[in-house]
C-alpha cells in the first residue's frame, strides 16, 4: 500500500513485509513464554489468599455470633454427611453453626451460620490434632492456640497460616517455614 507524499510526488510504503511481521510475532511469542510461568504464580498466590480470606471472615463471623447470641459457635472441617469431619484437614471445606449442647458436634437444631467452599490443589490443615475451633460466648477460644496452614502449588515459600488464640483472636501470616511435607510442591 502506497500514500503519495504531500506534494512532492515522492511515494511513501506504509505496511509491513511478511519479515517484520514473523519478528514482531516471534518476540510476543517469547514474551508469553515468559510470562505463563509468572500468570500461573500470580494465580496460585490469589487462590490462596482468597481461601485465607474466607476462613478468616468465616472463623470472625463464628467468634461474632458467640457474643451476639451468646452461644458456643464451632468451626470445623466440613463432612460428606454436612457435620463435622472429625479431621484437621479443612481441604473439602468448612462449616461454622451454633453449638447448643456443647458436644462440638452439628445436630438437626443447631443453624449452620456458614459452609466454607472447596479451594482446588490447595491443603489447608490445622495442627495439634485440633479438629475443631469452639468459641465461647465470650469470645474466647479454648484449648490449645490452633495454627491453620494453607498451601498450595507454591510450596512453602507461597503457604500462608491463620493463627488462632486462647483469647480468640484471629490473625494472618505467611508461613514460609511451614513443614514441606504439609505442602504441596510446584506444579508446571
Amino acid at each position: 500500500m502506497g500514500i503519495r507524499g504531500h506534494g512532492t510526488g515522492v511515494r511513501l510504503d506504509t505496511g509491513f513485509t511478511v519479515l517484520e511481521l514473523l519478528i514482531t510475532l516471534a518476540l510476543v511469542a517469547a514474551l508469553l513464554v515468559g510470562a505463563v510461568p509468572s500468570l500461573q504464580q500470580f494465580t496460585w498466590r490469589q487462590q490462596i489468599r482468597a481461601a485465607v480470606g474466607n476462613l478468616h471472615n468465616d472463623l470472625l463471623l463464628a467468634r461474632s455470633e458467640a457474643v451476639i447470641q451468646n452461644v458456643a459457635v464451632v468451626a470445623c472441617p466440613l463432612s460428606a454427611a454436612a457435620g463435622c469431619a472429625g479431621t484437621s484437614d479443612w481441604s473439602s471445606g468448612w462449616i461454622v453453626f451454633t453449638d447448643l449442647n456443647r458436644d462440638r458436634q452439628r445436630q438437626s437444631d443447631e443453624t449452620i451460620l456458614r459452609r466454607g467452599q472447596v479451594f482446588e490443589n490447595l491443603t489447608i490443615s490445622s495442627n495439634g490434632g485440633r479438629t475443631s475451633i469452639r468459641f465461647m460466648p465470650n469470645g474466647s477460644a479454648p484449648g490449645s492456640n490452633t495454627t491453620i496452614a494453607l498451601c498450595g502449588p507454591g510450596g512453602p515459600p507461597q503457604a500462608r497460616k491463620l493463627v488462632i488464640s486462647n483469647v480468640g483472636r484471629i490473625r494472618r501470616d505467611s508461613y514460609p517455614d511451614v513443614d514441606p511435607a504439609r505442602c504441596a510442591a510446584d506444579v508446571n
